[in-house]
């Protein structure tokens, strides 16, 4: 399968503190991948050099043949779709949820001017259909659910057709019932064949989907363990990276993860 992301050797630092320290890794084409750890591990800075917003302090990123620091960000940056609590908090809330995801392919925020092919709607309406809210293009952005706005925002990433999907916590927000159905969503587009190659960030085991195929674990800027899901989710990993001891369960394709000893779920 061909590369479409590695990380060789990359630290990032901001003054005195070191948010990624020595981190390799290869995504290849087709792969779901999650990074996941406490806070502060560094998950939310190595998703933003996959995304072409920041450079490493020291090693090299390769993203879709190019090389950071080689390559015009700009015209990088539309290959790569983004769903993120930043971005959505820039969408006008009058803005119409048809607008909010066709707008995407002028890599604009908020509907202006600018003309769109048929093309443009129409796959802006298979995408709304796709993630079950074609019954919204009418709304208001602000008018949405917690729920409704990350299937939008997921929609709008897709427009593009990126070869690259990241998404940064994208059930934060949600309470259980909007966490399970928005995660089977996800479950979906996981086994989509045609979707593109995924990242997931997340606090949380419990917010992994079925079909993630690959983890990468961070604890303080480090990797504590990388590779295909079920090699890297188990007691001994999770409570290093933790710092408690922990018990995993992998029960009818979910995570789980508990404090030993405690009986409960890690909240």
């Amino acid at each position: 399968m061909a590369v479409v992301a590695q990380v060789s050797g990359v630290s990032v630092r901001r003054g005195a503190a070191v948010l990624l320290d020595g981190i390799d890794l290869t995504i290849r084409e087709g792969e779901r991948w999650v990074f996941i750890g406490p806070n502060g591990a560094g998950k939310t800075t190595l998703l933003s050099l996959l995304a072409a917003q920041i450079h490493p302090s020291t090693g090299r990123v390769s993203l879709l043949g190019e090389t950071l620091g080689r390559v015009d960000v700009f015209e990088l940056r539309p290959r790569i779709g983004v769903t993120s609590s930043l971005i959505s908090q820039r969408i006008p809330g009058h803005e119409v949820v048809a607008d909010v995801v066709v707008s995407a392919a002028y890599g604009i925020m908020g509907r202006w001017r600018e003309s769109y092919e048929d093309g443009d709607r129409l796959r802006a309406e298979t995408l709304l259909r796709r993630l079950g809210v074609s019954d919204l293009a009418g709304r208001g952005f602000g008018t949405l659910s917690e729920g409704e706005r990350k299937r939008v925002e997921i929609a709008r990433a897709l427009m593009t057709d990126p070869e690259l999907l990241l998404l940064d916590e994208p059930s934060a927000g949600l309470d259980l019932a909007g966490r399970e159905m928005f995660v089977g969503t996800l479950a979906r587009l996981c086994a989509d064949p045609a979707a593109p190659t995924m990242v997931l960030v997340t606090h949380h085991l419990e917010e992994i989907p079925a079909g993630i195929t690959h983890a990468l674990l961070l604890s303080r800027g480090r990797t504590v363990a990388q590779g295909l899901i079920g090699d890297v989710l188990n007691d001994a990993n999770l409570s290093l990276a933790y710092g408690l001891p922990l018990t995993v369960a992998h029960v009818a394709g979910r995570w789980h993860a508990f404090a030993s000893g405690a009986g409960g779920l890690i909240p």
